[in-house]
């Protein structure tokens, strides 16, 4: 697979993403943050399972501790992203939620630098760089209406650029990214059904009203995307994959707007086009060089 297929396959996954901040919202109508994030995440296991299975019959040897000890700690930081994004978009808006995750597009090469020692692109810095300010911008050009909810959210983002750094390690080692894609699922799913089952009620007619949602969110947001996001990873770098993840927030904006009527203002637009500036600096760039 060719480095602009792969980023393509990451672009495909933040439009699903940006879909599954309208399924998360409305979800909590009827669910705690916990109980739905422990039912998507357990049908996204049941999902991939069986492509796991057939991975492993194909695979040239059996996965070892030191896989796992890997897609452990990939796991636990989407886990922790997740719930974070999911109490915080309780208190805010769709269309913040949005871009305030996407700030892990400048925390992603920070980490390839100061712990991995790993040197991006110099694109990677001028095009982060353009994703915050496009960030800043599609949230009204001020941080000063951040709340609470806003906070968790920025939270989850750290998170978030821990488990986009950790991905392709794990799948470079283990060579199983349909494993870890399994692994990471489960792990999400055990740690918000415990934490569900302590902390929030839940009932049967809940659960069918919220359906849609964790349809979407168990078979699309999680299934399909996250597995793209590490299909991609193989062939790209953590920090390419971070700009284009990042267009999440454009396509959370689309959805927000035209299913929940959530209204941009006139300076977002430029933000929109800051973001998509970065894009294809990442894309185009190195092709050139």
């Amino acid at each position: 697979m060719s480095r602009i297929q792969a980023n393509l396959l990451l672009l495909l996954a933040a439009a699903i993403w940006g879909g599954g901040f309208v399924a998360q919202s409305e979800a909590m109508e009827w669910l705690g943050p916990n109980w739905f994030n422990a039912l998507r995440f357990t049908l996204a296991t049941l999902a991939v399972l069986p492509f796991a299975l057939r991975e492993a019959k194909k695979a040239s040897r059996p996965l070892a501790l030191n896989d796992y000890g890997w897609f452990l700690p990939v796991g636990l930081s989407l886990l922790a992203a997740q719930t974070l994004q999911q109490i915080g978009i309780q208190s805010t808006s769709v269309t913040n939620a949005s871009f305030l995750t996407g700030l892990y597009v400048v925390l992603v090469p920070v980490i390839a630098v100061v712990i991995l020692r790993r040197r991006p692109h110099w694109v990677i810095w001028p095009a982060a760089l353009l994703t915050v300010l496009g960030i800043l911008l599609l949230n009204g050009g001020s941080l000063s209406a951040l709340g609470d909810g806003d906070l968790l959210v920025i939270l989850c983002a750290i998170f978030l650029a821990v488990q986009i750094t950790l991905t392709p390690i794990a799948v470079r080692i283990s060579e199983r990214p349909l494993a870890l894609a399994t692994v990471q699922f489960a792990v999400c799913g055990l740690g918000a059904g415990l934490a569900a089952a302590a902390l929030e009620p839940i009932s049967t007619a809940a659960i069918i009203s919220a359906l849609p949602e964790i349809l979407y969110g168990g078979l699309l947001s999680s299934g399909v995307a996250f597995v793209l996001q590490i299909i991609g990873q193989r062939y790209t770098t953590a920090p390419q994959a971070a700009i284009f993840l990042s267009s999440e927030a454009l396509f959370g904006a689309l959805f927000g707007a035209v299913l929940l009527a959530e209204t941009l203002p006139g300076i977002g637009y430029v933000g929109c086009g800051l973001i998509f500036a970065a894009m294809l600096l990442v894309e185009l760039v190195p092709e050139l060089a």
